[in-house]
């Protein structure tokens, strides 16, 4: 016996989620492996990753994450999980690794990677897999990073983006009062001195695009003391608005949401390392040496 992998767990979150209650994540995890892997050795089911996590509870929550990223799961609120229309009337013969990786659920990739070249190359190299692997964990942590910050408050957001630009290494910076701050929501300094400004515009989206009255409105609320601006956006910007934005007299940096949860996690705005994996390599001068 041994435990399921990631991809054997969808059937069995579906199946727990299929009368379509909104439940927390940790009591789907809890509930699957109660009702389909209790009767596993003891064993089996106290193995734990480097991080110290249960592996079976580990690899349930991969499961879902997967499910989410077809649209057969999706998260209605922080912390929770539902089944949707199309996860109940998918067909289980189609819940598999195989069809994950062609039609039934899409990952998050960049759009110029085709299907093929994301898929698995069974000629890879164990270091080619480790690599594969470790952006596959990057690019999931960036999209729940971006399905949180869509989420939270926009005076939150706000405060995130300055948090994140002080990382990156710009000086102090001020936040402009919640109401009447004539569509600036934050003004930082350039470099430490504060011998220039920048004008910060968040825009915290869920579906919407930012348009081109958004960036005129961005570009008239700045004052004489600065000609440059950063407007941050979790969604994106229409063809208008980057045109706008290009054409301005101003200096004005577009942030999509995609670029955005690139310099979070970059920066180490919002996440955290987990686990830290060492990997050795044979060290030919130790043999070289005339001391042995």
């Amino acid at each position: 016996m041994e435990l399921p992998k990631f991809n054997e767990t969808f059937l069995p979150i579906l199946e727990v989620l299929k009368d379509g209650q909104i439940i927390k994540g940790r009591d789907l995890i809890r509930l699957v492996e109660e009702r389909f892997y209790s009767d596993l050795p003891s064993d089996l089911l106290e193995q734990t990753i480097k991080s110290g996590d249960r592996l079976i509870e580990n690899r349930i929550a991969w499961g879902k994450s997967y499910l989410k990223k077809g649209g057969l799961v999706h998260y209605p609120q922080r912390g929770y999980v539902q089944i949707t229309e199309k996860g109940k009337l998918t067909k289980p013969e189609n819940v598999s690794l195989n069809e994950i990786h062609s039609n039934v659920i899409t990952f998050y990739e960049p759009e110029s990677k085709s299907a093929s070249e994301t898929a698995i190359d069974v000629n890879a190299s164990p270091q080619d897999l480790i690599d594969s692997g470790f952006e596959q964990i990057e690019r999931e942590v960036k999209d729940e990073l971006l399905s949180r910050l869509k989420l939270i408050d926009p005076y939150a957001f706000e405060k995130i983006i300055l948090i994140l630009l002080k990382k990156m290494g710009y000086g102090d910076f001020i936040e402009t009062a919640k109401s009447g701050d004539g569509g600036i929501d934050g003004i930082i300094n350039e470099d430490q001195l504060g011998l220039e400004k920048i004008y910060i515009q968040a825009k915290r989206f869920t579906e919407n695009k930012v348009r081109e009255t958004d960036i005129r409105n961005f570009i008239g609320a700045m004052s004489g003391d600065t000609h440059k601006g950063i407007f941050v956006t979790t969604s994106t910007f229409d063809e208008k608005a980057k045109i706008k934005a290009r054409d301005a007299h101003h200096k004005i940096i577009l942030l999509d949401g995609s670029k955005l949860v690139d310099l979070m996690h970059k920066f180490n705005v919002g996440v955290q390392t987990k686990i830290t994996y060492e990997i050795k390599a044979l060290d030919n001068d130790f043999f070289d040496s005339e001391e042995i």
